[in-house]
């Protein structure tokens, strides 16, 4: 909604109106600070989220928001295997093809909203952290597309965090 109005504040012409918008989005922002300190208060005083945030947070392009989302999204983060927790997140690749036909690959499904929390980790994480960077480049420099190669890293990022989580330890890069 901040975005929203303001986009409507830039294309607005009567005076009276931009003021009006200035102040509602002034109250929407006041309300997104409560929210969030409502949100860190409660994941700061649970010892069990606490960790769990610090685990995901100590990998490079995950900072508090998406380890958050991850932690309230998607609950079964360490206690699945691999493809079963991609197919829950909506990034595991199903194939099209039938007989002789065959057709693109596409992901789908699962949770939008974790989904684009690790996509922008993803963004992230392709030029921040070493390992995935070379992930990254390798899946380019082969001939995929950019965005494909960004749904691997994606992918490969959930991954690690599911497996942080179910070891219960911190990053080490390689």
């Amino acid at each position: 909604m901040i975005g929203a109005e303001g986009q409507r504040e830039q294309r607005a012409t009567i005076p009276r109106l931009r003021k009006s918008i200035a102040r509602l989005i002034k109250t929407l922002q006041n309300e997104l600070t409560v929210i969030d300190d409502e949100i860190d208060h409660a994941v700061r005083g649970s010892p069990v989220w606490r960790a769990k945030e610090d685990l995901l947070a100590s990998v490079p392009g995950i900072g508090p928001t998406i380890a958050r989302t991850l932690i309230a999204q998607l609950p079964e983060l360490g206690t699945l295997d691999r493809k079963q927790i991609a197919a829950l997140a909506g990034l595991a690749p199903f194939t099209r093809q039938s007989g002789q036909w065959r057709g693109k690959s596409f992901i789908g499904g699962g949770r939008s909203s974790v989904r684009a929390a690790l996509f922008m980790g993803a963004m992230v994480a392709k030029q921040h952290n070493p390992t995935l960077k070379v992930f990254f480049d390798r899946l380019v420099k082969a001939g995929k597309p950019k965005m494909v190669a960004l749904i691997a890293v994606a992918r490969k990022l959930l991954t690690i965090l599911n497996a942080i989580i179910r070891d219960n330890r911190s990053w080490q890069s390689a």
